[in-house]
């Protein structure tokens, strides 16, 4: 999993980051699924994942408060 810059975030357009967002969200509930299955050992990958909507998140709100 490829933890993501918000610098790199914020360079993105709002749709593009709710796609995103969308994106992340249902990759982080696979992620539960298969290890709730014992499909994968690897939770890391879980934890990069929620910082990932975390900041995507947080990008979010700065667009919509206008902040640069």
């Amino acid at each position: 999993m490829k933890e993501l810059k918000a610098k790199e975030l914020r360079n993105k357009s709002v749709d593009e980051l709710a796609a995103m967002l969308k994106k992340e969200e249902l990759a982080l509930f696979n992620l539960r699924r298969q290890l709730g299955f014992r499909e994968i050992k690897d939770t890391t990958s879980q934890k990069v994942q929620r910082h990932n909507i975390a900041r995507i998140k947080t990008v979010l709100t700065e667009k919509g408060k206008g902040a640069n």
